[in-house]
């Protein structure tokens, strides 16, 4: 999840020698990642019939069974609240990293939205306690206290899966190949040791729909989104693994402006989950009006669960994009090539001369658009009187 409104990519410039460098940087970064990867590691736990004489209409689709990997967080509760109130939606697992608030923390969080939701059947799963690399930077300006808005919710009547939340992932992938997708909406730490520990996984997982990144600049700074920007080395590994991946960014986010007119409208009904739902946007738009622009508080994190939800609420572009990970003002910047091309540079004596212009494939779909309209009155017609 994003922390809230701090507006501010940077073109990059690729010759031959230097990509060939970094390619071999990458794998020794990769190889220097297992090789510390189990500071945080846990074992693994592991019709037919004859047609009709006219047009039949088209069956239901099954629901898309989601992981949720998320660090509650603001938002991340009403994205959570958003996936287990839409029929489009079967949510397997939620699974809690770092981020805004501390790993303990999250879980406690989880497990009270959990409860809020009387959905105990899901299993909830702590996972890494901190980055691969860094030190953890936590956002309880943005979030409150408790990461909730300071509401307090009633203890959890549920309780946390004893499983590693990565071992987690990787057995629910090998359990139903090909139809779960992972919605991370925090940083990127559990699904990079997954990655890591189980790199079979990859063609198994259906898609990978994220909330992260920026390719018009950053929150936490000039550059970077936040959830990018606490984990860029996890971020350039789930980047990097090959699948089907969406970044639903900041670029789409910062359109989808909950206001006062929209929590009036959802204030008129009620239930525990739509007054829970309440009290953290209201808490939102105050920060919005506090810190930000005003106008409305970015959906951040339900935007990733309503693409999900209904892919046709924003529009993507195929780019190839790295996650910066080494600049003194640009660390955490997911740097997207839009003509997906670079220039082939060859030395020649003292001096390389342009020769031509390489493809490179695209590893991500960007949403560059969104139908703010249509989502928020998505995510306020799912909690109305929830």
């Amino acid at each position: 999840m994003c922390k809230d409104s701090r507006k501010a990519v940077s073109r990059a410039n690729i010759s031959a020698r230097n990509t060939t460098s970094r390619r071999a940087g990458f794998s020794a970064f990769i190889a220097l990642v297992l090789a510390v990867v189990t500071f945080t590691g846990a074992p693994t736990a592991r019709a037919v019939g004859n047609a009709p004489s006219t047009v039949a209409a088209n069956p239901p689709a099954a629901p898309k069974k989601i992981i949720i990997d998320t660090d509650p967080g603001t938002d991340d509760a009403l994205a959570i609240l958003l996936a287990l109130n839409s029929p489009e939606l079967d949510v397997r697992a939620l699974t809690v990293v770092p981020g805004n608030v501390t790993a303990q923390q999250g879980l406690e969080n989880a497990l009270k939205l959990a409860s809020l939701t009387n959905r105990c059947d899901i299993p909830v799963a702590g996972g890494a306690q901190h980055p691969l690399f860094q030190k953890l930077i936590t956002a309880e300006l943005w979030h409150g206290a408790n990461g909730l808005a300071n509401v307090e919710l009633p203890a959890s009547k549920c309780k946390a899966d004893p499983r590693f939340g990565p071992d987690l992932i990787i057995q629910m992938i090998h359990d139903s190949p090909h139809e779960i997708t992972l919605v991370p909406v925090g940083p990127l730490t559990n699904i990079a040791l997954a990655l890591l520990k189980d790199p079979s996984i990859v063609p198994l997982v259906k898609e990978v729909v994220i909330m992260g990144g920026s390719i018009s600049g950053g929150n936490v700074n000039a550059a970077a989104e936040a959830n990018i920007y606490n984990d860029p080395e996890a971020a350039q590994i789930v980047f990097h693994a090959g699948w089907r991946l969406t970044m639903v960014g900041l670029d789409v986010g910062d359109k989808t402006l909950y206001d006062q007119a929209h929590l009036d409208q959802l204030s008129k009904t009620h239930g525990p989950e739509n007054d829970f739902a309440v009290k953290v946007l209201t808490f939102l738009i105050g920060q919005e009006a506090k810190y930000g622009a005003g106008g409305g508080s970015p959906m951040y994190d339900p935007l990733a669960v309503g693409t999900a939800v209904d892919p046709s609420i924003v529009v993507t572009q195929a780019m190839h994009v790295d996650v910066e990970s080494r600049g003194e003002f640009t660390r955490g910047e997911t740097v997207a090539n839009r003509r997906n091309a670079v220039e082939r540079n060859v030395l020649h004596g003292d001096r390389y001369i342009i020769e031509g212009v390489d493809h490179v494939e695209p590893n991500v779909q960007v949403c560059t658009g969104v139908n703010a309209d249509k989502f928020l009155q998505l995510l306020n017609s799912r909690l109305a009187g929830k």
